[in-house]
């Protein structure tokens, strides 16, 4: 069968449009978007992170802060950087840029952003209202992959879903939102027994590993979707005998491709939506700002 292959950045810029509508609404009220990333220690690949996130918000015009802090910062100063931030009007949206240095702890500084300000929907209220149904303020790479796998026109309610991994950030919420859409989900982890018998069931295949190539084209179910979220850098061999470096997922894409009804590429699938619904949330984190202001006013 034939693949189709899922347009990340085409979902992605329908996003951002609506988000840009909206921001422009909120302008007109006096209120503007303000996200501050928090920058922990400097590393590579966290500013390549920050400059995206930067580029989006101007897109839409959100206001974009970066706050980078030494690697050295102690827990205790950390909290006080983040509790200033929250009690700051001026900021709507706060994002923790990871991976932190080992000695702080992450759950407690995630959690530590007020829940109205946290447009990464990784404090643990937000998290824990998915079970509730209120998902609007939830995890970024769990909110695109289920916009993606709505995207392929499956209906989901009985759909068999198979979640390969089960990170706070990914798998455990990606599960709760399919749930709470009726659909089967199993979840499978490092200690399955048999992980190609589960995902040779699935309709529909989420993989967040982090390992490439973990799904090959044997391992599922002819026409299913597959939404991939792993990134990960290779080196591939070039005729000359030198190497280059290269981005894929945690699907084998050449051998999945040609059995899988539908395939998010790596780069260019789960990526570009998840920093558009990390834009939508950091609109909608400010809508509610409004509200609850407007209110207190009137009492």
């Amino acid at each position: 069968m034939s693949y189709k292959l899922i347009d990340g950045k085409a979902h992605a810029q329908v996003i951002k449009d609506d988000v840009r509508a909206r921001v422009c609404l909120l302008k007109d009220c006096g209120w503007q978007p303000h996200l501050v990333s928090i920058d922990i220690g400097g590393n590579p690949a966290v500013a390549l992170y920050i400059n995206n996130q930067r580029r989006a918000c101007e897109q839409v015009e959100i206001d974009f802060e970066n706050r980078h802090y030494p690697a050295d910062i102690t827990q205790l100063e950390m909290l006080a950087a983040i509790q200033s931030l929250n009690v700051d009007p001026r900021v709507t949206g706060i994002i923790l840029q990871r991976p932190l240095p080992r000695h702080l702890d992450l759950k407690e500084l995630q959690n530590a952003i007020h829940r109205t300000k946290d447009v990464e929907g990784m404090n643990a209220a937000n998290i824990g209202k998915i079970v509730y149904g209120d998902s609007l303020l939830g995890p970024c790479t769990s909110l695109a992959s289920v916009a993606l796998l709505r995207a392929t026109g499956l209906a989901l309610p009985g759909l068999e879903v198979v979640v390969v991994g089960h990170s706070e950030i990914v798998g455990k919420p990606v599960a709760l939102l399919l749930m709470e859409e009726l659909a089967t989900v199993t979840i499978c982890h490092h200690a399955t027994r048999n992980l190609a018998y589960h995902t040779r069931q699935a309709d529909a295949l989420i993989v967040a590993v982090g390992r490439p190539g973990l799904i090959t084209g044997g391992m599922i179910k002819p026409g299913a979707a597959i939404i991939d979220i792993g990134i990960n850098q290779i080196e591939v061999a070039n005729p000359d005998g030198t190497t280059t470096k290269k981005i894929v997922g945690d699907v084998d894409f050449e051998s999945v491709y040609d059995v899988a009804g539908w395939i998010t590429p790596v780069p260019g699938g789960v990526g570009p939506v998840t920093v558009a619904i990390l834009l939508r949330n950091t609109v909608l984190a400010t809508e509610r700002q409004k509200q609850h202001y407007e209110l207190n006013m009137r009492s």
